[in-house]
């Protein structure tokens, strides 16, 4: 990319070539008024509002690309009367209820409207009858709308929905009389108002109820319905925090007030994020209702000691912060407790194998990464249900970059087939994982780079074949007058070439490694996305190792997405044992004596919106998050202190988190947590990546091992990861089996069906129903209900298994 100079009102500036104009000026911390443009989103040019002169021409900042010395001035008092004319346009007829509305105080129009002086009104025209509709979490008021079509754009080119869309209004056409009456673009933009309302687009029923369309719109138009006359917005006070539900890590703000005149206790009435740099999927939006209001009990903190005493392993999920996860190694330092987290486990095994290999401590890659990226390979993950953001950031990269993504799994994800028109699905039986990337390998790097014992075994898939091809030659032959010609003959040849059995295995045809060839020798910033199915492989040590190898020896970064929460702080923060003992306590698990964020346990702990401490993110960034509501029972800081190991406060343990693993001493009160205007995350730090000479200890793969029967696989509905979601009210999701209609075709079942799963000695029923972005025989089992089925059925190994289903 290359760094020009241009100036903005006389100001000189360095910016990127080709980069819009408008995101510079914002970067810089000058203003320049939209209504209708998303930062990471493609432009719409629907308000107009942007204009500015550049070079003695006007031109829309939001769509003029920065070129070297360009001179740019950002208003002149033809510019503001344009821009005047065309607020006016959009308090025609807009519904004068800034009182009851839930927009006011927050409200674009109404700071525009008033920034720019608008105080009388030139242009009127009669109002036509509209429906407000109801669309789940959000209602549409059409009255309110001034169609700058953000909530079409975020859907389409972020989230990947594209389930709204610009419809017809209706009404009748302006009175043209009125072109000549109005500048050019206000009466551009009359016109698109008085046709045009949003609607859904019918024949896609993908909407997932993100919320996202709420967040971006400028007006009162998408209303959050649960929030809806709630309260005003600047009765609520704004605690900025960290999103508990995965491994993102996204920035929220809890916003929060009393609950009512009778109840003075502090509730969270919704959570909003800032969305020119943020986007939320629904459980970061609306999974917020997780509490404990307990008081404390000291006979049920006297039990807890006496559980503790007893106790020889404390067995805990990653939905802690990195506080929690060091007050619980010091207790395995200070009295020899077994720390057993089988999601972390074997993450931490997995990137101390990758790091063989890569000779880094850390991978490469983050999401900022993917939303650059012009090529994308991913394998072993549920990309759109696992972590939505890897999602939202794949569908991004193909609207914007048109970016080749090539999305590897164990069933065709349609959801995934609309991200890019150059999206090529690989569908690999699991346990096959090592094939796609010896197949990567062999396409990618330089033959002299790869070890001896994977070309010998790449070597072996391969076998010389004979095809018979037509070839045309040339021939010289007399005519009827007996002149000498020349004429083209076809003959059959019989070639000789080399067939790669990899593609046989995978069902792909030769096409595919030349295509994908000739897309890494292409593009300039290829990114490798690896999944969780990946980490408690059977072979996850190889896995792992080829992984490290891609990313020392290609140009491919390599991004590990950690499975939960704070799996990667965890992962690198506590020396974790593979086998429990005979005592458990279990922290947000299953255990003899449970402690629960749930209010389900034996003694309460604090959900994560009642404590301070940091995350781990998935982009390797040690992020803060605040308690936005009040909270009186004990904490683990409590139960760690009457067994020796003392730290006033939870997050004085912010600066102790090890060094060595890449974590800085910095208070906790110290951290930003806050995006530039350029939309880099500032929040924290990111980890230190330690470097270190990479070995080539790779070993031959074992594609001989394959599940018999049906295969069940982990996998959770979109916006449901744990018990924790499961708890929130507003998140809807049926606990069950998933499956595509192909597959219940074939057994007679119908959507609803109560069937039986026999998994070895095991035996479970449940609902199956269809899951219309599911394509192939392999079925999805939901665990977000209850850690005890996962263990039950999964234990802490692969997330597929064999089983056998019949109907109920």
């Amino acid at each position: 990319m290359k760094e020009i100079t241009i100036f903005i009102d006389g100001k000189e500036l360095k910016a990127i070539e080709n980069e819009y104009i408008l995101n510079i000026a914002r970067e810089n911390g000058i203003f320049i008024p939209a209504i209708c443009y998303l930062t990471r989103c493609s432009p719409t040019l629907a308000c107009k509002l942007c204009m500015v002169e550049a070079n003695g021409k006007r031109v829309y900042s939001c769509n003029a690309k920065a070129k070297e010395g360009m001179d740019i001035i950002t208003t002149t008092p033809e510019i503001e009367e344009e821009r005047r004319a065309i607020l006016e346009v959009y308090d025609i007829n807009h519904p004068l209820q800034c009182g009851v509305c839930d927009k006011s105080g927050e409200c674009e129009l109404q700071n525009y409207t008033l920034e720019m002086g608008v105080d009388v009104q030139h242009y009127h025209i009669a109002d036509s009858k509209k429906e407000i509709e109801d669309w789940g979490h959000a209602k549409y008021d059409p009255y309110l709308c001034i169609m700058c079509e953000r909530c079409v754009t975020v859907c389409k080119d972020m989230v990947g929905d594209a389930a709204l869309k610009t419809t017809p209004r209706g009404t009748e056409a302006l009175d043209k009389d009125w072109k000549d009456k109005i500048p050019k673009d206000a009466f551009s933009i009359w016109n698109r108002i008085n046709k045009n309302i949003i609607g859904r687009v019918e024949e896609n029923n993908r909407c997932e109820d993100c919320g996202e369309c709420i967040a971006v719109c400028p007006v009162g138009a998408l209303a959050n319905s649960h929030f809806q006359y709630t309260s005003n917005a600047w009765e609520l006070t704004k605690i900025p925090a960290t999103c508990p539900h995965c491994s993102a890590g996204c920035l929220i703000d809890y916003e929060i007030k009393h609950t009512d005149i009778e109840n003075s206790e502090c509730k969270i009435y919704r959570v909003t994020n800032d969305w020119n740099y943020v986007t939320l999927c629904g459980a970061g939006r609306f999974g917020y209702e997780n509490k404990n209001s307990t008081t404390k009990c000291e006979k049920d903190f006297l039990s807890a000691m006496d559980a503790f005493l007893r106790a020889d392993t404390i067995r805990f999920s990653s939905f802690i912060t990195n506080e929690e996860a060091l007050i619980l190694q010091r207790l395995k330092e200070k009295r020899g407790y077994k720390l057993i987290n089988s999601d972390a486990y074997n993450f931490q095994k997995f990137l101390e194998d990758y790091s063989k290999t890569s000779g880094s401590s850390l991978y490469s890659g983050s999401k900022r990464d993917i939303h650059s990226s012009d090529l994308i390979f991913t394998i072993g993950g549920a990309m759109s249900n696992d972590n939505p953001n890897i999602r939202f950031a794949l569908n991004n990269s193909g609207k914007l970059n048109k970016a080749s993504i090539y999305y590897s799994h164990t069933y065709r994800d349609k959801i995934i087939q609309t991200l890019s028109k150059t999206t090529t699905e690989i569908v690999y039986k699991p346990l096959k994982e090592e094939l796609v990337l010896l197949l990567l390998i062999d396409s990618i790097v330089e033959k002299s780079s790869i070890p001896e014992v994977i070309s010998v075994y790449l070597e072996s898939f391969k076998e010389k074949r004979v095809k018979t091809i037509q070839k045309e030659i040339k021939e010289k032959v007399l005519d009827e007058e007996g002149k000498e010609i020349e004429v083209a003959k076809k003959i059959d040849e019989e070639v000789e070439y080399v067939h790669n059995t990899i593609l046989d295995e995978l069902g792909l045809a030769q096409e595919f490694s030349d295509e994908l060839k000739k897309d890494y020798s292409s593009k300039s910033s290829p990114i490798l996305i690896a999944g969780s199915d990946l980490y408690s492989h059977k072979r996850a040590e190889n896995i792992a190792r080829l992984l490290g190898f891609i990313e020392k020896h290609s140009n491919f970064k390599v991004l590990l997405i950690p499975t939960s929460t704070n799996t990667l702080g965890v992962s690198l923060i506590c020396d974790l044992d593979k086998e429990a003992g005979d005592y458990v306590i279990g922290y947000n698990d299953i255990g003899d004596y449970r402690l629960s964020s749930l209010g389900d346990g034996d003694l309460d702990m604090p959900a994560l919106n009642q404590q301070e401490g940091t995350f781990t993110t998935i982009d390797k960034r040690v992020v803060p998050t605040n308690a936005a509501l009040p909270y009186g029972g004990y904490e683990l800081n409590d139960i760690a202190k009457e067994l020796g190991v003392f730290s006033k406060e939870t997050i004085r343990y912010t600066k102790m988190l090890p060094t060595k693993s890449g974590f800085v001493e910095a208070l906790f009160d110290e951290l930003p947590l806050e995006y530039t205007n350029g939309g880099v995350d500032n929040r924290g730090y990111e980890l230190e990546a330690k470097s270190f000479e990479a070995q080539n200890a790779i070993d031959a793969a074992d594609i001989s091992s394959e599940l018999e029967g049906d295969i069940v696989y982990k996998r959770d509905p979109i916006s449901q990861f744990n018990e924790f979601t499961k708890s929130s009210k507003l998140l809807e999701a049926k606990d069950g089996i998933y499956c595509s209609l192909e597959f219940l075709e074939k057994r007679s079942l119908s959507s609803g069906d109560l069937v039986e799963l026999e998994i070895g000695k095991e035996s479970i029923t449940h609902h199956v129903y269809v899951d219309d972005s599911m394509d192939g025989d392999i079925v999805a089992l939901s665990t977000f209900q209850s850690r005890k089925l996962d263990h039950k059925i999964f234990g802490d190994g692969y997330r597929y298994v064999a089983a056998k289903i019949k109907k109920v």
